[in-house]
């Protein structure tokens, strides 16, 4: 019998008009009164099937006779009415009739029992909540001698800084970083208690796919893109854009070596640990400020960088990644490097992007985007509005990698428990998977530097807004 079965399968496998016809049988059977499972991998590989009807059709077609054409024109046309409607079939529902599911997680807060240790804070829905969560807590968002909840010396950004609030960019719909927190962060930073005379600038570099003006983003009105919510504010502020794309391909030398181009500065060597070869943008604003992401703001008179003055807000969206699993504050920094130059997506399983934190800036602040999660792993990073699910939570922290290890473990990993998909081992930062290994090599990248950074959860304190 079994002998039989495989035979017959290996027969159906050899004719793939058989096999799309099977298919479509089966893809309306599967997904039938739930729409959303068109994601599930067997439905995905269904509609592949689908698709490939027509590769065994054409030859036949074109070598018959013209009797055989004109008899088996309507047939084709049939077959061809059958490709298309699934194929409309499957973009409507991954784009428009998907229902938009949301999850309700347990998250309980927890105190580190193991110093030194890491806090991370978890709110519902706005940044001004998980600012308001930070400062009740300690961990200040403004830098001023006015002494508020949210504001003192000891705060992260003062009223004159330069702060570049990286953005994930290189994915439209729900891959993007969220445009309508991405405004309010905007909006808080202006709301500085000492007025705010800074700059701001939004960039990232989506490595020759990005954009900062999708006409279809991550926010309540799907037009609302990043370039137009800078634009609410620049006539008033300074707050640009700079999409890093477009110099990822220009090798320059630093400003002190007397070069002003806009471009990317690469070590000499590659990195003997990590193997990667470390590279870092630097450019001039619309404001006509010099940043080099390493070495600070440059003054063209004096000569010189003012390194405490450039901040960085790296602002990632919770996802799951087709090769390494997850992708959250960590792996954000691949739209920091240039791929064209260094191929460092190669080495970030050997730890190359903690390197690349440690070689170039740190991040002053990690806020991530937990409004609409992809929790369909090995789906992401590109999440259409069908593939994605709301938590509606926002998270921030100092240490990117214990963001990342709660992050999945307790809200990407938990969700995909709670809508039963397969293969959930590759969310787990625990582990042996390419996210837990990435994670722990670019930890260890980040400890060797002085960082005491943690995927140890006796070392992580986390705070839940209302909890």
């Amino acid at each position: 019998m079994n002998v039989t079965i495989k035979n017959l399968w290996g027969w159906v496998n050899r004719h793939p008009l058989i096999l799309g016809l099977l298919s479509i049988f089966w893809l309306f059977l599967r997904t039938g009164t739930k729409p959303s499972r068109v994601t599930y991998p067997c439905q995905r590989a269904a509609l592949a099937n689908v698709l490939a009807i027509f590769s065994p059709i054409a030859p036949i077609f074109a070598a018959a006779p013209r009797k055989v054409k004109l008899l088996g024109r309507k047939w084709l046309l049939s077959i061809a009415f059958i490709v298309i409607l699934s194929g409309m079939f499957y973009f409507i529902l991954t784009n428009y009739l998907l229902p938009k599911e949301s999850v309700s997680l347990s998250l309980s807060p927890q105190q580190a029992s193991i110093e030194p240790s890491s806090e991370v804070y978890v709110a519902n829905g706005t940044l001004t909540e998980l600012l308001d969560l930070m400062g009740s807590n300690g961990l200040l968002f403004y830098n001023s001698q006015t002494i508020s909840r949210n504001s003192g010396p000891e705060g992260l950004f003062s009223n004159d800084d330069v702060i570049i609030i990286k953005v994930n960019c290189q994915w439209d719909q729900r891959g993007g970083t969220n445009t309508d927190l991405l405004k309010e962060l905007i909006q808080l930073i202006l709301d500085h208690p000492d007025g705010f005379i800074g700059e701001i600038v939004v960039a990232d570099n989506g490595q020759g796919r990005g954009s900062l003006n999708w006409p279809r983003s991550n926010a309540i009105n799907e037009s609302q893109s990043s370039e137009a919510v800078v634009r609410l504010f620049s006539d008033e502020h300074k707050v640009s854009t700079y999409l890093w794309d477009t110099i990822a391909s220009i090798e320059v030398q630093e400003y002190d070596r007397g070069d002003l181009r806009d471009g990317y500065v690469l070590s000499a060597i590659e990195d003997p640990a990590t193997g990667v070869r470390v590279s870092y943008p630097k450019f001039q604003t619309v404001y006509g400020t010099y940043i080099s992401f390493k070495n600070g703001i440059w003054d063209q008179i004096t000569k010189t960088y003012n390194s405490t003055k450039l901040k960085i807000i790296n602002f990632p969206v919770l996802k799951s990644h087709s090769i390494y699993g997850v992708t959250a504050a960590v792996k954000h920094y691949m739209g920091v490097i240039s791929q064209p130059l260094t191929n460092t997506h190669d080495y970030i399983g050997r730890g190359a992007l903690g390197k690349v934190m440690v070689e170039t800036r740190v991040p002053t602040l990690n806020i991530l985007d937990a409004i609409w999660i992809n929790a369909i792993p090995g789906n992401g990073p590109a999440t259409s509005y069908g593939e994605a699910t709301k938590t509606n939570l926002v998270l921030a922290s100092t240490d990117p990698v214990a963001l990342d290890y709660w992050a999945s473990k307790h809200i990407l990993l938990q969700t995909a428990t709670l809508k039963r998909y397969s293969n959930t081992e590759t969310l787990d930062p625990d582990s042996q998977s390419a996210f837990g290994t990435y994670l722990r090599n670019s930890m260890d990248q980040l400890v060797a530097a002085g960082y005491d950074f943690t995927m140890d959860e006796s070392r992580i304190t986390v705070y839940i807004a209302d909890a």
